[in-house]
């Protein structure tokens, strides 16, 4: 029963990045408006990953702070309405799950941002696949 259910999950599976607790995403979310369709971004820190058993059990919660109220948003990551995730910033963090940002207030809530440079970044962020290029012999110049 669980084969079953992990081979039908990876049809499902898209290249996302990885995602860890401390890390601040954009969200690009489909949104049905009447007949209308269109992309809304929402930008926050991730608070918390759940691994499920499957790949379509995997979720992550995203919170970020709207004129003082606190608005946390659970996203599948197998959603058909999720189009892309961008990691915009990492911070250091030592626990698994944020919640004891919910109770606090302003700067308090805010996590320091760990890398500076921007080879460290891009190692948070998924690597694209990079084709070697094979190094060109030197040519030799004729004199004549």
């Amino acid at each position: 029963m669980q084969a079953t259910l992990q081979s039908q999950a990876k049809k499902y599976a898209r290249p996302f990045p990885e995602l860890r607790p401390g890390y601040t995403v954009k969200v690009h979310q489909k949104v049905q408006e009447g007949e209308k369709e269109r992309i809304q971004i929402f930008e926050g820190l991730v608070i918390a990953v759940h691994k499920g058993k499957s790949l379509t059990d995997t979720s992550f919660i995203v919170r970020k702070v709207i004129e003082g109220v606190g608005v946390e948003k659970v996203y599948p990551f197998c959603s058909p309405n999720i189009t892309k995730i961008d990691v915009v910033r990492v911070a250091p963090v030592r626990r698994a799950k944020l919640f004891f940002l919910r109770s606090r207030k302003g700067n308090a809530a805010k996590l320091s941002e760990r890398f500076t440079k921007a080879e460290e970044f891009a190692g948070a962020v998924a690597p694209a696949p990079v084709a070697e290029v094979p190094a060109e012999a030197p040519v030799e110049e004729v004199k004549g």
